[in-house]
Formats: structure tokens, sequence, C-alpha cells
């Protein structure tokens, strides 16, 4: 190979490396989980300044039309007490242990859907670790189910666990968080546990540190109990650590 020409290959190649990190530089980032608020997604922060930055991101809003069909005969079901008016659409990101921003979702009674917006919201610029925010749906409104995923919910309608009461869950007016590692338990009468999610059991011992685990040290305790939200896990007959429920 002459000299010429292998000066010819170098130069070649350098304009190409050039204008491949030029391409990746300029690239537009996409916004597609965000405009179409796809729970579950992760997205970068220069999409999120792309779609209109972090403020836009945390909001409470009427339900949509795409939302309210996808709860039907899951999370909602006709009934006297609630309806879609009462209701709102919360938006809100999230970090994980990951490091990445996730899109979640909840819904959640109109009387406390701003305040959980915000208290998302802090918990975000916290870097406060959530690991998933789908609704329900998402899992057939099979409580069990998303526990055991470690989902962070609001609102379904359903009865409190082993009782035919509604729980404020069916009002919109309860927040479980990182449900898998902050179980609900109780004794039962013959001295067996009831636990759910039926996978949780090592987490009812509180008395080790393990990741998502809520306490009254934790971020997540102190905003919402702030805010005026009785936690689960102070209860004395059973113990839902996972739970936080407006105080009426």
């Amino acid at each position: 190979m002459n000299w010429v020409l292998a000066v010819t290959m170098v130069f070649c190649s350098i304009n190409v490396l050039t204008s491949c990190s030029n391409s990746d530089n300029n690239a537009t980032p996409d916004t597609t989980p965000l405009t179409e608020w796809q729970a579950g997604k992760t997205v970068s922060a220069e999409a999120v300044t792309a779609y209109g930055g972090i403020d836009k991101c945390f909001a409470a809003d009427p339900i949509p039309d795409g939302v309210w069909q996808r709860m039907q005969g899951k999370t909602y079901k006709e009934n006297p007490y609630i309806g879609r008016d009462d209701l709102r659409h919360v938006r809100a990101l999230h970090w994980d242990y990951d490091n990445k921003m996730h899109i979640g979702e909840m819904v959640c009674n109109k009387q406390i859907a701003d305040c959980v917006a915000g208290i998302l919201r802090q918990l975000f610029d916290a870097k406060y670790p959530i690991q998933r925010m789908l609704l329900p749906d998402v899992y057939d409104a099979d409580d069990e189910t998303q526990m055991r995923d470690n989902n962070s919910s609001c609102f379904c309608y359903r009865n409190i666990a082993g009782s035919t009461n509604l729980s404020k869950h069916a009002r919109g007016l309860a927040i479980d968080i990182n449900t898998l590692y902050n179980p609900y338990y109780k004794v039962r009468e013959d001295g067996t546990l009831f636990i759910q999610p039926a996978t949780a059991e090592a987490y009812c011992n509180r008395d080790w540190d393990f990741p998502y685990k809520i306490d009254h040290d934790d971020l997540c305790f102190k905003l919402f109990t702030e805010a005026g939200f009785d936690w689960g896990g102070d209860w004395t007959t059973r113990k839902d650590y996972q739970h936080f429920e407006l105080i009426e």
C-alpha cells in the first residue's frame, strides 16, 4: 500500500468517526414513553428535558379515557360509593436502585391526589427507591400478584384482606409502597401467620436491614405521616408495613 492511499484511508476513518459522534450528540431524545405515559418504562434526563422538564412529569388529572377503560372490571367495579369523577390519575417519575428514572402512575381519590403527587415528587428528588408503580389492572387487580412483584399502587375497589368490609383502597384513600418488602401480616387464632404476599415471610422480621424497608426512620414514612396518613406498621392487632391511609 502506498503512502497516499494509507493517508487517505486514515482521513476517511476520522471523518466517519466524527460523523457518527456528531450524529449521536445531535440525536433527538425519544420522548414517546412520556408523551404516551408508558408506566414501567425508563427515561433519560435528556428525554425528560425534551418533554418539558421534571415539573411536567408530576401531576394529578381527571382519569383519561384509556386509563378508565383499562380499569373496568378490574380495579373499578360498578358501586354506589365512588365513581370516575371522585378519582384522579397521578403521574410521577421514580428512581430505583438501578439509578434510572422510571415512569409511574397511580389512581387516587381526588381528595388526596395532589398531596400524593407532591409526596412522590419529594421522594423522587431524594432518589428514594420505588421498584414499580403500575396500575393494579396490569395484574388483573389481583393484590397477591402485584405485591409479589413489589408494585406500589393506590386505588382498587376491593375488601380488606380476610374481611367483608371495604378497604380504604376501594375509595382511593390508601397507598401501598414497595409491597413485597413491606408485607401485611397477622397472627391467626391458631397461632399461624397470615402473610400477604405469601412470599414475604422473611420481611415480616423487621430486625434486619434489607432493600426497600419502611420504618420510622424512612423518608416515605415521614412524608406520609406528616401529611396526615396513618401507617399500618404502627398497628397493634396486625401489621401492614406497606400501607399508608388517610386519617379521617
